[in-house]
């Protein structure tokens, strides 16, 4: 029975008001197509790195890898010569530099290998010699192998590999098959002499012989400090929790228009189905009970949501296929950097995003649904409505509410903010729910001061009587505004504690570096002879280094950065959270980022022992280093540690650093010095990179705004679905209004008179809108500032809230809205008012 209905019924009302419908569809498409487009772009980006990555490290039993830059090759022999061990493979794993016959400097990764014994474990390693190439170039020394990639940003050429602060020239002789960002390939001896890397390994891949117990055997072994064992899976997982947090953040915010399309569907049958309650009212007496009409006015809902679901699903498709050939999968994040993905379309995912947008519109639908099921046919046909007491609307907003609030209080769920996802779900739909009452309250109280002025009078008295009505045509902005504040708060609030931790961590007036990255540490580095040629320079008064070390304690996480700096006065020198603890005399005080807490434990006070493991320090009862306090690092959400450089010397021996900075004395050219540190550096000085304070400071608010670029673009697309439903909602009501109209002129209002009542009402209706909207995005902002971003990237922040910003935002609503109540009512005012009433005789 419900399919003839459809056809009869449904389809003629769905398709003689295309515009209204239309904005519940768009909103629904919009919201498919982004989720979709970020879900593909995200997938296809890290199914192409985590292959790369897989294809670099291959398919052994356990890998054994150094937590810090390497290890004695002696542990080699022991491996290669265990009874247990079928096939032992010995890797060093260096970041460093190209630089191409033109200038260009491409980061680069290095593999030293045994290629004669690598093919049975990363055979997408093995070296291919050109065909001019000489039969032993395998092992021949400063001899590469690159991959596709490298062999586009390189060429094959005039190559030159940065090694601290020289260049070494090497011949290209051949490719790998490896996929992935650009890769070369060596044999291990030539890369251990090219580096400077004597007897040092970074990781040995085993096979071990069928049956023996890879956990028995690793206790066995007995690994020296500095080396852990790791599963092959464990690389694959570092990749993918690298982005996970960004990713998922992404896809939540992504869902913002589909959330808005929801209360937009809501609205549109609302409103429609008010305007029909006469015909619903007809059938009920014609024999549609009261279960049938509900479920006609569900099928009406699903049928917008299928209508949009299927247009998104080609919309985000495209979507996803421009970005990763404009922004070859990075949305901002910068985590798959060099990485250039083709698109992996996932039917599971298709049908899963556009059965969400079919299961959203039928949620918007539901309520609409539940009042054509309520609906009294007597009183209906009468042309009779009453609205619902707001009583036990009250009480289910509180209880969402209180909801809400215990979710945001919950810790993370499998290290992901979703308690405090549903949190501001709830938020949402709570404050939807209170949004009846709170108009009737409001208005109740502006209801004395318009009793004397009649056309005012007549807009709120309206407002009041039709709360529900004014509730369901606002629900959309509201959605979309609130959200929107919230982000916007939120945004603004990293901004500025960004822009304020930049101001800590950059004291000196001119940087210079060797390494654009941590993964590069340990290969491109400032030499000790030309860190004292430039301090000596020429109006230089003061200057610092810092060691950048990248460990891996544990090797089912992400690597943390150790920082090796002087740290005088940390209180002053660092963005401290919270109070100093006191360190005993004995012990050697580190600062840990809060990522650390999060991540790996290290609470203020507590004692440190991974740090002694990942440098590979001789074991003691106790640690050596006690956290004397927690400091906000805004780049490195998988966490990091700063130790007094002094401290770091002496318990490594290692004098390298990538890091120079320098105070300069008063009138000094940052230019002319520049220029004298390049020639310091003679002909290496194309391996530096120079920054002053400003500049640092503007490259990063630049990459920041990038970052949250897209976020940006998805506001504007929530707000200006939100204004098509104030648009929708307003022109339908005015259009059903035409006796009222017809009335007021019979009772002597003009045109302009009742065109400035619809302006009013507009004006009304989207001011406690965006009232509410503003309330909703406050208390939203709050959960995203203070939960889902400690709980997502480890990292907390300072609440700003921009309300200059916040105020035109709303302002904006208010008029876009008085403006399309005033349009939307020309068309019925200027209506014969005579047979506009003539219709009611």
């Amino acid at each position: 029975m419900l399919l003839p209905l459809l056809r009869a019924y449904s389809w003629p009302e769905l398709r003689h008001h295309p515009w209204r419908n239309a904005v519940a569809v768009l909103a629904v498409m919009l919201g498919v197509a982004l989720a979709l487009a970020v879900h593909l772009i995200n997938a296809s980006a890290l199914s192409e790195f985590s292959l790369a990555v897989r294809a670099a490290s291959g398919q052994p039993d356990v890998e054994l890898r150094a937590t810090r830059g390497g290890f004695d090759e002696a542990l080699f022999g022991r491996v290669a010569n265990d009874p247990g061990v079928a096939l032992a493979v010995p890797v060093l794993e260096l970041g460093t530099n190209a630089l191409t016959a033109d200038g260009r400097r491409v980061a680069l990764r290095v593999v030293g290998l045994d290629a004669l014994a690598a093919a049975a474990v990363t055979p997408s390693l093995v070296p291919q010699p050109a065909r001019d190439a000489d039969r032993f170039a395998l092992f021949s020394p400063a001899t590469v192998f690159l991959n596709a990639a490298a062999r586009e940003q390189l060429g094959q050429t005039g190559l030159r590999l940065q090694v601290g602060l020289k260049l070494a020239p090497v011949h290209a002789a051949g490719n790998v098959g490896a996929p992935g960002a650009p890769l070369a390939v060596m044999d291990i001896a030539a890369a251990q002499d090219l580096f400077g890397r004597d007897g040092e390994l970074s990781r040995i891949d085993v096979k071990l012989r069928p049956g023996v117990d890879r956990a028995q055997w690793l206790r066995q072994l007995a690994l020296p400090a500095g080396v852990v064992a790791a599963d092959p899976s464990d690389t694959g997982s570092r990749v993918n929790q690298l982005s996970r947090a960004y990713r998922v953040n992404l896809t939540v915010l992504a869902l913002v228009a589909l959330f808005t399309g929801a209360f937009l569907v809501f609205s549109v049958l609302s409103l429609s189905v008010a305007r029909r309650s006469q015909q619903f009212a007809l059938l009920g007496v014609l024999g549609l009970d009261a279960a049938r009409r509900r479920q006609l006015v569900l099928a009406e809902s699903a049928l917008l949501g299928a209508a949009g679901s299927a247009a998104g699903v080609a919309l985000g498709t495209a979507f996803a296929q421009l970005a990763l050939v404009l922004l070859r999968g990075d949305l901002g994040g910068g985590y798959f950097e060099g990485v250039s993905p083709q698109l992996q379309w996932s039917a599971p995912a298709a049908i899963g995003y556009g059965l969400l947008g079919v299961f959203a519109s039928a949620a918007g639908g539901w309520v609409p649904a539940k009042q054509a099921e309520r609906l009294p046919p007597a009183q209906a046909l009468k042309g009779l409505r009453a609205e619902r007491p707001g009583h036990r609307r009250w009480q289910l907003a509180v209880g969402l509410l209180v909801a809400a609030g215990a979710l945001a209080a919950l810790p993370p769920i499998f290290g992901l903010p979703i308690a405090a996802y549903v949190s501001i779900g709830l938020l949402l739909v709570g404050g939807m729910a209170a949004l009846p009452p709170v108009i009737g309250a409001l208005y109740d109280r502006l209801a004395p001061w318009t009793a004397t002025r009649v056309l005012p009078l007549l807009a709120v008295e309206r407002a009041r009587r039709l709360r529900e009505t004014a509730a369901v045509a606002v629900s959309g902005v509201v959605a979309a505004l609130s959200l929107a504040v919230a982000l916007t708060v939120m945004v603004a609030s990293f901004r500025d504690s960004v822009d304020r931790w930049l101001d800590v961590l950059l004291p000196a007036d001119l940087y210079v570096r060797a390494a654009a990255g941590t993964a590069a540490g340990d290969t491109a580095f400032l030499e000790p002879a030309f860190v004292e040629a430039a301090s000596r320079l020429p109006g230089i008064r003061r200057s610092a280094t810092q060691r950048v070390r990248a460990l891996l304690p544990d090797p089912a996480r992400p690597s943390i950065a150790l920082l090796a700096r002087a740290i005088n006065d940390p209180a002053r020198e660092l963005p401290l959270v919270g109070a100093l603890a006191p360190v005993p005399a004995d012990r050697i005080p580190v600062y840990v980022s809060e990522a650390m807490v999060d991540l790996h434990g290290a609470r203020r006070g507590a004692a440190l022992p991974l740090l002694d493991d990942a440098l590979g320090l001789p074991k003691q009862p106790e640690s050596r280093f006690v956290v004397a306090g927690v400091w906000r690092d805004y780049v490195r959400q998988n966490g990091a540690v700063i130790l007094n450089q002094a401290d770091y010397r002496r318990l490594t021996g290692d004098m390298r650093m990538n890091d120079l900075q320098l105070w300069l004395a008063p009138g000094t050219d940052p230019l002319r010095v520049q220029q004298s540190l390049r020639e310091a550096a003679g002909p290496a000085a194309p391996l530096l990179d120079f920054a002053s304070a400003r500049e640092i400071r503007a490259v990063s608010l630049r990459i920041f705004d990038r970052s949250f670029a897209v976020t940006y673009w998805l506001q504007a697309v929530a707000i200006a679905i939100g204004l098509f439903g104030v648009a929708a909602s307003f022109s339908a009501q005015v259009l059903a209004r035409r006796k009222e109209f017809g009335l007021l002129a019979h009772l002597g209002l003009t045109r302009r008179q009742i065109l400035g009542v619809v302006a009013a009402e507009g004006a009304a209706w989207t001011l406690v809108g965006s009232l509410a909207g503003l309330g909703l995005g406050l208390a939203v902002s709050l959960v995203l500032v203070h939960v889902v971003n400690p709980q997502s990237f480890h990292w907390t922040m300072d609440l700003l809230v921009p309300w200059t910003r916040l105020a035109a935002l709303c302002a904006a609503v208010v008029a876009a809205g008085t403006l399309t109540a005033w349009l939307s009512g020309r068309a019925a005012a200027g209506r014969d008012a005579v047979l506009a009433v003539k219709e009611d005789w």
